[in-house]
């Protein structure tokens, strides 16, 4: 069995490279990073030091013309801002809407892309690290379970029965998240999830607040300030 995991560099999909990597190890397991041109490099770089601690198949994929018609806050061509609250304050202006960093059909094109590429590697399942907390509210409804199971459908079907997604993690929390990762020694400390790209996490943007909350629930303190 082959495995290819879609790998930002961010605290979910490390975990879920992690537990690929320990069900069928690393020699059988290819990571696979996407740019949709994002305002800032850190995700790369994370995903990049974190494929070589890995010592994975580390494969770079460039999306980022699909993407150019899009105003999603988090694209370097938009002027948008990057909102500073969490993501359920987010919804409440939002009228049920998708948030502002919600890069259009995103894990559509990911997933679609990662099973051409992972058909070509021999791969028999693509993890993926979408999670409960990111579908609640429909802030990124391709990251909810009715979703997953329509890709998986289709991506099973279109690969003449070869090929499944596997979302581990689609019912779970982020904290959730957290407690399975802390327990295969995830390497967290190269993780990036800000939306911003500075020295330092901002600490007040959606996916800033999740991380913190979700360590703090496994009773971790991050100090973003070293």
């Amino acid at each position: 069995m082959r495995a290819l995991v879609l790998f930002s560099g961010g605290v979910d999909s490390t975990t879920c490279l992690a537990m690929a990597i320990d069900k069928y190890g690393k020699d059988n397991v290819t990571a696979l990073s996407v740019s949709y041109g994002q305002k800032h490099t850190k995700e790369i770089e994370a995903s990049d030091r974190i494929g070589k601690y890995y010592g994975v198949e580390h494969i770079y994929l460039d999306l980022e013309k699909i993407f150019q018609y899009s105003d999603c806050s988090l694209l370097s061509h938009s002027d948008k801002e990057i909102p500073k609250e969490s993501y359920s304050e987010q919804l409440k202006h939002t009228q049920g809407s998708p948030v502002s960093t919600y890069v259009p059909f995103r894990n559509g094109l990911f997933l679609s892309s990662a099973a051409s590429i992972a058909l070509s590697r021999d791969c028999d399942v693509i993890y993926y690290g979408a999670h409960a907390d990111d579908a609640a509210g429909n802030a990124y409804p391709d990251c909810s379970s009715d979703f997953n199971k329509a890709m998986g459908d289709a991506i099973y079907i279109g690969s003449g029965n070869r090929l499944k997604i596997e979302a581990p993690f689609v019912n779970m929390t982020k904290a959730e998240v957290v407690a399975i990762g802390l327990k295969l020694k995830v390497p967290y400390e190269y993780t990036w999830s800000c939306y911003e790209g500075k020295d330092k996490p901002c600490g007040v943007c959606g996916t800033c607040i999740d991380r913190r909350e979700a360590f703090k629930a496994n009773g971790i303190v991050e100090n973003w300030d070293k």
